[in-house]
Parts: C-alpha cells; structure tokens; sequence
C-alpha cells in the first residue's frame, strides 16, 4: 500500500523527490501519512479534494483485497 501511494503522488508532483510515505500500523487499520512538498500540496489535493478523493477510493480498494483498512492522511 505504501509504495502505491508513492508512486501515485510521485506521478502528481512537480519535485518527486520530497515524497515520503510513513506507515502506521495496527491490528486492523494502518494509516499512511503522506507527505509533499508545500509548493505540491495542492496538486496532490485536487480541486474541491477530488484528486485525494481518488486516491483514498484505489487504497481502499486494494486493502480490502488483503482484508485490512488503510487510511490516508496527507500532512501539511
């Protein structure tokens, strides 16, 4: 899941180099902070959210193949 959400946004941004994923996890639920550089953040957010919409919509997708919840967060 991690290096799913680093490609995508790696994909997105204008430096790909500032991408970092950290992951926390639990027993049912992980979360993954993403974070950008400040000049990216919007590029990754999207108009009214819509580009971290889809993002959250295929990592939920992909855990539920492996039964577990992740969440994203995306740090400023």
């Amino acid at each position: 899941m991690k290096e799913l959400i680093r490609y995508i946004a790696q994909a997105l941004v204008d430096h790909p180099e500032q991408v970092s994923v950290h992951e926390i996890e639990g027993n049912q639920t992980s979360v993954l902070e993403l974070k950008v550089a400040k000049e990216d953040l919007g590029k990754v957010i999207g108009k009214q959210g819509r580009t971290a919409r889809a993002m959250r919509t295929i990592l939920s997708a992909a855990s539920a193949k492996v039964k577990k919840r992740t969440v994203l967060e995306i740090i400023e």
